[in-house]
């Protein structure tokens, strides 16, 4: 039977068992919506911009398990999904990515709404690929949906003309696929294991680092039997947070720049590092040279190219992390870390993570969160409100969380929490977010609305962009350029931080909220943190907006400023080094 690319497409996805689409139409998809059209299957769903469109698909694939998939036009729709597929790309999440393209004949001419959208995301693709014929449409669809899945996952762009979609040709899809050369699912290597079991059952302060390639082979109870079995602490990057339940005896905290004193000191002592599903970014291990330089270290991640590329490591597993983990716990035994785990708990009492006493602290906010929401998804934005969210959430299988951790993207929260609350109809979905994160995709709150999402979406409003304010703060003589949010023309030049003729916020949030058609509650004292969150967990038709009025200097403590040790934390305010400029600045968050 003769059918149409278009066509053809749809019964693609009805054939991966796709149940959510995230697509906004155009010019060069239009055939493909007008395939659409009527169908059951898959659900169409229309964001208000295309990079809300692609953070959504990625929170669906993160709180699912399940591919993320969506659908542009070309041009701005497909340049619009950039910044969302490096996001996912970075944490390896599943997605496959559709963009309508001129006819094959006008590529290349400069027509309108074309772009190399493939070279484009060459970089930050684990697969681009423009369709030339209609013959190998189905083939090419069947090989994105395997390649964004397996192996170590990523996103998959498809860029399909618009006179291949009008084309007919055979309507058969197929049912398997063969990469020459492709082999996602690389076995475990004993004799490799062995050797680290062995360099385990010698270590005196051995040390479990899980990163975020638990949590994506969705391995976090074989994670928590294997430490329960050997007795061996663990740290987490902040994608492998949650992985083992956050309140476990065996768990430290983060590690990192903004790591509790305890992980961060843990790694800089223990003499073995085994770790698991991680890439070791500079977010984790500050100077390189001094990175747990008392222990060898094992590696274990799906990517060989992973392995050695930051740190060093002295035995490579390139395996799946759960089979990994169930490999280990075939022969892991007992081991004796008490005196180890009491020094841990020391360190742990000397500082443990805790703010400043202040009107609304973020602790409290978050805290709780964790006491009125036992099975929840929580996404958060970047910048401090994120690095408080992976401070102080509780985290476990039952309340898991969702961040941008590779690119840091803000805006990220919304959408992705509006994807998790169309993966997950059934669970609690909660948005931590700052005043300048949120302002970046708040057109989505209309995508909330529409579709009756009851989403509660936390601003912590201190009026700036509050993770480069304190590191202006810190670090550049109190120097706040750009980073204030209540900033007029007619304020004074330069300002040296806020006073009470600042001017009125823009926006305000809770009407802002009301316009869109959702609830909006703003928060001032301790007293109502609860009321506020348990009236929005009640609210079961539509998004709740919360703004919490934090304050401005409010700062993420312990830091690790830049280029230093992980030893080299500074706690607290009393240890702040005011006026010491540092030659790497903070990110935008």
């Amino acid at each position: 039977m003769q059918i149409t690319g278009a066509q053809l497409f749809v019964k693609a996805l009805q054939a991966e068992q796709v149940d959510t689409l995230f697509a906004y139409p155009g010019g060069q998809a239009i055939d493909l919506f007008d395939a659409l059209y009527g169908a059951a299957v898959p659900k169409v769903i229309l964001p208000r911009h295309e990079q809300g469109l692609v953070h959504a698909a990625d929170g669906y694939a993160r709180s699912t398990g399940k591919t993320g998939v969506c659908l542009v036009t070309s041009g701005p729709g497909a340049t619009n999904l950039v910044t969302g597929i490096a996001t996912a790309n970075y944490d390896s999440v599943p997605l496959v990515c559709f963009t309508g393209q001129v006819p094959t004949g006008l590529i290349g001419n400069d027509s309108f709404q074309e772009v190399d959208i493939v070279g484009i995301t060459r970089s930050i693709t684990k697969y681009a690929v423009t369709v030339r014929s209609r013959e190998e449409l189905g083939s090419i669809i069947k090989k994105a949906f395997y390649i964004a899945a397996t192996g170590k996952p990523g996103v998959v762009l498809v860029d399909i003309p618009k006179d291949i979609q009008k084309a007919m040709g055979s309507d058969s899809y197929p049912d398997t696929v063969e990469i020459r050369g492709y082999r996602p699912k690389p076995s475990v290597h004993i004799g490799q294991l062995r050797k680290a079991l062995e360099l385990l059952n010698r270590s005196a302060r051995p040390l479990f680092l899980v990163g975020g390639g638990v949590n994506i082979a969705r391995a976090g109870r074989e994670m928590t039997r294997l430490a329960e079995l050997t007795g061996v602490p663990v740290v987490s990057t902040i994608m492998g947070k949650g992985a083992v339940p956050s309140g476990h005896r065996l768990y430290v905290g983060n590690i990192g720049i903004h790591g509790s004193f305890a992980a961060n000191l843990a790694v800089s002592k223990c003499d073995l590092l085994f770790s698991i599903g991680t890439r070791f970014n500079d977010r984790i291990t500050g100077r390189t040279e001094t990175f747990a330089r008392e222990a060898s270290i094992v590696h274990i991640d799906i990517d060989a190219a992973s392995i050695s590329r930051n740190i060093s490591v002295d035995i490579p597993v390139v395996a799946d992390a759960k089979s990994a983990i169930s490999a280990l716990l075939e022969k892991a035994e007992p081991l004796p870390t008490g005196e180890w785990l009491a020094q841990l708990e020391r360190w742990k009492q000397q500082h443990p993570l805790r703010m400043k006493p202040s009107a609304l602290s973020p602790q409290a906010i978050l805290q709780a969160v964790n006491h009125c929401f036992e099975d929840a998804i929580i996404a958060t934005d970047v910048g401090q409100n994120q690095l408080w969210a992976t401070q102080f959430l509780a985290l476990d299988e039952h309340r898991r969380f969702l961040t941008s951790g590779g690119l840091g993207t803000m805006g990220y929260g919304l959408p992705a929490a509006i994807g998790a609350s169309l993966g997950n109809p059934r669970t609690d979905v909660l948005v931590i977010t700052g005043d300048g994160g949120m302002q970046m995709n708040l057109q989505e709150l209309a995508t909330a609305v529409v579709y009756e999402l009851p989403v509660i979406i936390c601003i912590f409003n201190n009026s700036c962009l509050g993770n480069v304010r304190q590191w202006q703060e810190m670090f550049y003589q109190r120097r706040y350029s750009s980073t204030c949010l209540r900033y007029r023309k007619s304020c004074p030049v330069p300002c040296t931080g806020p006073g009470e003729n600042c001017p009125e916020y823009t926006p305000d949030f809770i009407r802002l909220a009301e316009s869109y058609g959702a609830r909006g509650i703003r928060v001032t004292t301790p007293e109502d943190i609860e009321p506020a969150l348990l009236e929005a967990r009640n609210r079961k038709n539509g998004p709740t907006v919360i703004e919490f009025m934090i304050e401005r200097e409010e700062n993420v403590m312990p830091i690790v400023p830049a280029g230093n040790s992980l030893g080299d934390m500074i706690l607290g305010e009393e240890d702040n080094v005011y006026g010491k400029k540092m030659d790497q600045p903070a990110g935008r968050e």
